[in-house]
């Protein structure tokens, strides 16, 4: 089965190539900006704090390659290749376009009330953790219940996008070929077209979505967040701390084809980036941060430093409380108690 759905690329917060992009500045103190010239200024208005965050997008591009832009605009073609009733909502075994000669494939998972509906429902980007069954163990075909967030989801009554990461699972794109440095920023461009997709179901609110996801998955919604303002909310379950913290220091986990190769060129302490600025890059919005106290992957102590830094962005804005960090007496999971208070957020946000 086949739909005619066409939609072409927006990147919201599409940047040119790298230039100067402030490589001088401490990665952990975001109340600073380099001019052009290189002179450093402090951050005292949302104007300059937009000066700086500019550069964080630049510096994420130097690592993990350009955010394709207008050159790569295509159709979406999206293909249903088959459908089950799941009792309260339809699943979706989908494929859509991301990029000529290139298809993700996906979940989406929707509301038996939603299809002719007058009303429209809120759209989530639900992202999968690092799983030998990738995109199935959001939608419950995994045995993985705590990451079954996008069945939750959709009973909820939000339309759930659930589409692969490369290289895992059945999904192993050839990222040479397309063009692509690294597979986080292949992730990104596959997610910018999921929500392209969302934003074009007649059902589906436009404009404003979430994005969610453990592990992996916690990481990749904060990645995709920080280059599409469409993404109106962001939960990340054990998902970051600092570069320089990650298992001390030793960031060779951050580094094969799937994520970002060339921070190879780079000792931890020369990243030109780091979560402390992509968290504060996401503000106004709505951010969760879920730091369990024995995630054997990520320090919650960092992440607290990572938030502490990032919540003097949100302050600029007036909206510090919007900034969130939990910390549940657990280890490397997203548990029940968590995962409602992301649907919570959800619902505050997208209703």
């Amino acid at each position: 089965m086949r739909s005619a759905l066409v939609c072409f690329c927006v990147f919201l917060l599409h940047v040119p190539a790298p230039n100067a992009w402030g490589a001088g500045l401490s990665r952990t103190n975001l109340l600073e900006y380099a001019e052009p010239d290189g002179a450093v200024r402090p951050v005292r208005s949302i104007d300059d704090w937009q000066r700086r965050r500019h550069g964080i997008l630049l510096a994420l591009q130097e690592v993990m390659g350009p955010l394709p832009g207008a050159e790569k605009r295509c159709p979406l073609d999206l293909r249903i290749l088959e459908e089950s009733d799941e009792g309260d909502y339809f699943r979706r075994d989908i494929s859509y376009q991301s990029e000529p000669g290139a298809r993700v494939p996906a979940y989406l998972l929707i509301p038996k009330s939603a299809p002719g509906a007058t009303k429209k429902f809120p759209g989530i980007l639900a992202l999968h953790q690092t799983h030998r069954l990738g995109r199935k163990v959001v939608v419950g075909l995994g045995e993985s219940p705590n990451d079954e967030y996008g069945v939750e989801l959709v009973r909820r009554g939000f339309v759930v996008l659930a589409p692969s990461y490369p290289l895992l699972a059945d999904y192993n794109p050839d990222l040479r070929r397309l063009g692509y440095s690294s597979g986080t920023m292949k992730a990104i461009r596959d997610n910018i077209r999921g929500l392209d997709l969302l934003e074009a179901l007649p059902f589906v609110k436009p404009g404003k979505f979430g994005a969610i996801g453990h592990s992996l998955g916690g990481h990749n919604s904060v990645y995709t967040a920080v280059f599409d303002a469409r993404v109106a909310a962001v939960v990340s379950s054990c998902g970051l701390d600092s570069y320089l913290d990650y298992m001390n220091g030793d960031i060779r986990g951050w580094t094969s084809e799937r994520y970002m190769p060339r921070l190879l060129n780079y000792s931890t302490a020369e990243i030109p980036f780091d979560f402390h600025e992509m968290i504060g890059a996401l503000a106004p919005r709505k951010c969760f941060l879920v730091a369990p106290l024995h995630d054997s992957n990520f320090k919650w102590q960092s992440v607290d430093a990572v938030a502490r830094e990032a919540r003097k962005i949100y302050a600029l804005y007036g909206r510090p409380d919007d900034l969130r960090v939990e910390h549940p007496d657990s280890g490397h999971e997203f548990s029940k108690e968590m995962r409602e208070e992301a649907f919570r957020i959800f619902e505050e946000v997208l209703r």
